[in-house]
């Protein structure tokens, strides 16, 4: 594979699209903070098959941290990005700087309501209106046919969806399914942060959900108290810490008392200093 077509301004990158989008592609969006993994793998591969035109965009966007060590302590390398981008045949690479993105701090945001009210919502104010404004510029500057996300970020999902229905955004939005490790672990660029010790202990998260699917699978409609048993059987580690466990309605987001399937089962974790989410359905 070539080297994808690295472009840092909006203007350039208009340019090169307008060509491709002349010439009868259609485009493909796969949005990133860098960080490459499998898991960003698994949403090119994808839009590598059902699009002509593949652009993947990285930037870390300052608005949707609610810490800043948070955004400090981002990984980044472009470089090693890029690679991993030519070797899975993405067109076009955008990794415009903060100014490119933000000439001047935003006034007008987009605002998200109730789909924030719960999960990641409450422990991280302001996080999912800022990644609503930068997905919706991204959507704007590439004008996409179709945007690949992660079904790992199942509210951040929700939240693009619903903010495509209701801004008439011109794009179909595609969920892909999550990437895990052999022992079940999302795949995350937050993963890089795990010593081997809490690498070992970062698996709970996902042995939690999988709990909570076998209770309401075997038949437990309390949603509270799936979610006490499923919780009760975390190791005692003061290394690890539940944030919250919540079952939820897969659209609206809202937790239900009553378990009526499908439902979403939704979970964060702290492993030390890393905060980890995951979810799966039941």
């Amino acid at each position: 594979m070539s080297d994808p077509s690295l472009v840092g301004s909006v203007e350039a990158l208009r340019v090169r699209l307008r060509d491709a989008r002349q010439g009868g592609s259609t485009i493909g969006l796969v949005p990133t903070m860098g960080a490459l993994h499998a898991g960003h793998g698994r949403l090119i591969e994808k839009a590598r098959r059902e699009c002509s035109h593949v652009v993947a965009s990285i930037f870390v966007n300052p608005i949707q941290f609610d810490r800043p060590e948070d955004l400090a302590r981002y990984p980044r390398n472009l470089e090693i990005d890029t690679a991993f981008c030519a070797r899975l045949g993405v067109h076009t690479l955008f990794a415009p700087a903060t100014d490119e993105m933000y000439p001047a701090p935003p006034a007008c945001r987009i605002e998200v309501g109730t789909l924030a009210e719960h999960l990641c919502g409450p422990f991280r104010p302001g996080h999912f209106n800022g990644v609503a404004t930068v997905v919706m510029k991204l959507l704007q500057i590439v004008e996409p046919h179709r945007a690949y996300f992660g079904e790992k970020d199942a509210q951040q999902l929700a939240v693009i969806r619903r903010m495509v229905a209701d801004f008439n955004v011109p794009v179909s939005i595609v969920g892909v399914e999550t990437v895990r490790e052999s022992d079940g672990l999302a795949l995350s660029s937050r993963n890089q942060h795990l010593s081997a010790e809490e690498r070992g202990k970062a698996v709970a998260l996902y042995a939690t959900l999988q709990r909570a699917r076998q209770l309401v699978e075997s038949g437990v409609t309390d949603a509270r108290e799936a979610i006490r048993q499923a919780a009760a059987a975390i190791p005692a580690d003061p290394a690890i810490r539940l944030e919250y466990l919540e079952v939820v309605n897969p659209q609206s987001l809202q937790p239900v008392e009553s378990i009526v399937r499908p439902v979403l089962i939704a979970g964060a974790m702290w492993v030390g200093t890393t905060r980890l989410i995951d979810n799966i359905s039941a």
